[in-house]
């Protein structure tokens, strides 16, 4: 049976370095604080956003919230971002996406100021990422993937590490993450021949596929490192990773729940992410 990497401890393991950074923080006279930008009543933005409030108030960072309807023009929005970028009392900034149609998202993402950019959006921390440097802050969910690696003591030093998935958001970070702490990387895809094949020669895997439990037995092999980034819900409603979990069970030697895996690591990382840029200023 393979161990189950479960989110919770990361996160506990976070919080109590977080609470001690805000506290030296704040004897400052500096309050941690995160700007969240919502257009719509999307439910897993608003799941989100609540998620993201309580881990802020849990270790003392404050929270402001820009909320616009649907139909909120452009305009509006990069408003609401400039006030953000010139408000010296908010340090970081979670906006979230897809944006509505009628909204041009490269605008938007450009018109960030990238120091304030925590969750890894604009040009120039998508930069920081691929040259390998400390520009601006890496996407928060391949962050997170890389928090439980080294808490539960995983070296992805000379392993060959399979991500399933390209994504901005997930796959592609992932993949020059990894290869920064010395990984050799297989990225595969919808295109890929023969995935099943790839992923059974892979040390570990990373899947960010975004289809419910693609990865199947046929994926696997004993001793393998399985971090399970996807969030689907099943015919059941119930929620469900891009790995056949119950399967990968069976074989694997670690392998990340969902729920209770990366997802509950990521807003952890992103209120990580706030403290830094406070501790910067």
């Amino acid at each position: 049976m393979a161990e189950i990497l479960r989110g919770k401890a990361v996160v506990a393991a976070l919080k109590e370095k977080m609470i001690s950074d805000v506290e030296a923080l704040k004897a400052k006279g500096i309050i941690p604080t995160l700007a969240i930008v919502r257009v719509g009543e999307r439910g897993d933005d608003i799941a989100y956003e609540k998620g993201a409030t309580t881990r802020c108030k849990g270790v003392g960072v404050e929270v402001k919230n820009f909320i616009l309807p649907e139909d909120a023009d452009q305009n509006d929005l990069l408003q609401v971002i400039d006030q953000i970028n010139n408000d010296k009392k908010i340090h970081g900034c979670l906006l979230f996406r897809p944006l509505p149609k009628h909204i041009d998202d490269d605008t938007v993402r450009r018109a960030l100021n990238p120091e304030k950019d925590v969750d890894g959006i604009t040009d120039i921390s998508m930069a920081g990422v691929y040259s390998g440097s400390d520009v601006g802050y890496p996407p928060c969910t391949p962050t997170a993937c890389m928090e439980i690696l080294e808490f539960y003591g995983i070296d992805v030093k000379g392993k060959n590490v399979v991500v399933v998935g390209r994504s901005l958001v997930v796959g592609k970070p992932a993949a020059m993450m990894l290869i920064k702490k010395h990984a050799t990387v297989t990225v595969c895809h919808t295109r890929t021949v023969d995935m099943p094949s790839i992923c059974r020669n892979a040390d570990i895997i990373i899947a960010s596929a975004g289809k419910a439990s693609v990865i199947d037995e046929s994926y696997l092999s004993p001793g393998q490192i399985v971090i399970d980034v996807g969030i689907n819900v099943d015919d059941e409603g119930n929620m469900t990773g891009d790995v056949d979990f119950n399967a990968a069970e069976q074989i694997v030697a670690g392998i990340t729940p969902v729920p209770g895996g990366v997802g509950t690591v990521t807003t952890s990382v992103l209120v990580k992410h706030v403290i830094e840029v406070a501790k910067k200023q």
